[in-house]
């Protein structure tokens, strides 16, 4: 194993590499390949010469032909936003309640809401709607805001507590554990009474404390038996859904620094008749009432 192979006379030329005794010949490349690979250099340098390719400071070099793709993709675009022109007037002009009972427009609405709700609320919502920790699933019936095709609709539109719109919905919980709003122990008392109202185990005692504590600091949003408000985007209390979690760590967690989630506003980015197409898609998914 030592001894280096013997070159026979017929053996072409090696690369020089060795390893474990086995040497790499040095065979030339087949002429079919090596003309193939050329003919592709020689295609490349003309296809640069002939169309859009290299980018500039401004633009990218427009070819000898004068090819504009960017002009040619504006003037598809253009063509479907005229051949839709006339159904999405329809759909502006529409209630918000009459789209589901108008074919054309529940046809449009499903298309076009789909294909909004895929490229610009799936990232969060996920691409089947049904949501992640701290992002709601749209599809059941549990709404913060309200669920009808109008609440949706609004939602949409103006955000919820972002500062780029005035409209958008807002609501802010204390922070009762960082503000020191409420000691330790009395979180502890309120986490208990929470897992009891939703049908947790509890510690019955910290419960019965937490049930004064809550009165005093949190009915005023969640509602004296834990329902919620809608109008004040405050969750439901008593159910399963959870939108950061209901176990004691999740409810330590909202208790003590609260939750502060963000949707931007989508008025002015996109058109009146895209919120409308996307909020009757939402509405649409089973949740919507």
């Amino acid at each position: 194993m030592s001894r280096k192979p013997i070159k026979q006379k017929a053996d072409p030329e090696t690369t020089g590499h060795e390893w474990d005794g086995i040497q790499e010949w040095d065979n030339p490349m087949p002429r079919w390949w090596l003309w193939t690979f050329y003919a592709t250099i020689i295609w490349g340098i003309a296809y640069t010469i002939a169309y859009p390719a290299w980018p500039l400071v401004t633009q990218a070099t427009q070819g000898i032909f004068g090819q504009k793709n960017r002009a040619a993709v504006a003037a598809e675009i253009q063509r479907y936003e005229d051949a839709n022109a006339p159904v999405e007037a329809k759909l502006v002009a529409a209630d918000l309640t009459a789209i589901a009972s108008d074919p054309e427009l529940q046809n449009y609405t499903m298309n076009a809401g789909g294909a909004v709700f895929r490229t610009w609320c799936a990232q969060c919502h996920g691409s089947g709607a049904a949501g992640a920790v701290g992002y709601p699933n749209l599809l059941d019936n549990d709404w913060l805001w309200g669920g009808t095709i109008e609440d949706i609709h609004t939602t949409v539109s103006h955000g919820i507590r972002n500062t780029e719109d005035a409209d958008a919905r807002y609501s802010e919980m204390p922070r009762f554990g960082a503000d020191e709003l409420l000691e330790p122990e009395q979180i502890d008392q309120v986490v208990n009474h929470v897992l009891k109202i939703s049908g947790q185990e509890a510690d019955e005692a910290l419960a019965a404390e937490g049930a004064t504590v809550y009165a005093d600091n949190c009915a005023g949003c969640h509602g004296e038996d834990g329902t919620g408000d809608r109008a004040q985007g405050a969750p439901n209390l008593t159910d399963a859904i959870w939108l950061y979690g209901g176990d004691v760590e999740a409810l330590t967690e909202s208790v003590s620094n609260a939750r502060f989630g963000v949707m931007p506003a989508w008025a002015g980015r996109l058109s009146e008749a895209e919120i409308r197409a996307v909020a009757a898609w939402v509405h649409s998914r089973g949740g919507g009432e």
